[in-house]
């Protein structure tokens, strides 16, 4: 399949994790992938190689539109579809591909192409000023607690998200392009939990860690969370403000 467009370190204490903060983050990636592309896996195999530099924070959207061809994507979610193609609104070039990788919100690149996305990250570092705003995230007796701070600039305001995270997951592929491969995909996004708009005053969030699953995972799949603060809407994302992680060991699941 050619790509073409398609319209905490964590001190774990009966459950407790450490703050994250966000510093130091050079990019958040976005990666929309499928299981039913066959040239996706190079892009696959790249966001695991991205995935080592500690300053950036990666992430894999599968999405299902290539499940007619004849392999349902086991791990797709429509709203990465539905978020792959409000970006590409947003952009104004209404271009959705895969493997595309979307860097900091704002640019959108081939998912294969190193050289691409380097060159992406720096083009928003020096344009946008992405993720200066500082995200802290705590796991306690079974709470998600986002705090954010409030800041003088008065355009930085945005939707806050929580994302589960499942940091390895390889699939066999039964039928369509990739048959009979087995395919690893790194930093899995489980579900988009909206948390609440930030205004650009001091709030805090928080969310309970049993509410996380639904019918596709289980709270023991998740090893990690990220949080998102993102400028504009679901319907037209914009730039990523700021950004935290943080491991979820298994203790703190029970």
């Amino acid at each position: 399949m050619n790509y073409r467009p398609i319209v905490l370190a964590a001190a774990l204490a009966f459950g407790a994790i450490t703050p994250a903060v966000a510093g130091g983050t050079r990019a958040v990636i976005e990666l929309f992938t499928s299981q039913g592309c066959s040239s996706c896996p190079p892009a696959d195999r790249l966001l695991a190689e991205l995935a080592r530099d500690p300053s950036l924070v990666t992430m894999s959207l599968p999405v299902d539109y290539w499940d007619y061809l004849g392999w349902k994507d086991t791990l797709a979610l429509h709203g990465h579809s539905q978020r792959q193609n409000a970006y590409a609104i947003a952009r104004g070039d209404r271009e959705v591909a895969t493997p595309q990788a979307v860097i900091n919100g704002v640019v959108a690149v081939l998912g294969s192409d190193r050289a691409a996305i380097e060159q992406a990250i720096a083009r928003t570092d020096r344009a946008d000023a992405p993720l200066t705003v500082p995200v802290n995230l705590t796991v306690n007796a079974g709470t998600v607690t986002v705090m954010l701070p409030a800041v003088t600039d008065a355009d930085r305001s945005g939707t806050v998200w929580l994302c589960p995270i499942t940091s390895k997951v390889a699939v066999k592929v039964g039928r369509g392009e990739n048959r009979g491969h087995t395919l690893t995909y790194t930093n899995v996004v489980r579900r988009w939990v909206k948390l609440g708009e930030w205004d650009g005053k001091a709030r805090s969030f928080s969310y309970k860690l049993a509410d996380l699953p639904d019918k596709q995972f289980t709270l023991a799949d998740v090893d990690r969370l990220d949080v998102l603060v993102q400028s504009g809407t679901r319907a037209k994302p914009g730039l990523m403000l700021g950004v935290a992680s943080a491991p979820l060991p298994a203790a703190a699941t029970r």
